[in-house]
């Protein structure tokens, strides 16, 4: 079964997290943008959500993390939640 390792940041607004998506292009670190600005508890972890399998997240985040490409911050994705920038750190199939 397939597993992946995840971190997050989750933001009110899709401009909140646009502005973080450019910090971190910017060579900001994710973990301490993550533990600065996430609305999740996982921000005071740098955003890690540990490992996972599929089904474990909400569809929008669970597709992202199972079919995107691994070391690459994505985003903005919208759930129910708000809006994520989410990097995959691993997954194995």
């Amino acid at each position: 079964m397939a597993k992946a390792r995840a971190r997050h940041i989750l933001v009110d607004t899709v401009e909140e997290a646009e502005d973080l998506l450019r910090e971190i292009e910017g060579g900001a670190d994710f973990a301490a943008l993550a533990e600065v600005h996430s609305k999740c508890p996982s921000g005071s972890s740098g955003g890690d959500l540990g490992e996972f399998g599929p089904g474990q997240m909400v569809p929008e985040f669970d597709h992202v993390v199972f079919h995107d490409a691994v070391g690459v911050v994505h985003g903005p994705v919208q759930t129910k939640f708000g809006h994520h920038l989410i990097e995959i750190t691993s997954r194995t199939e």
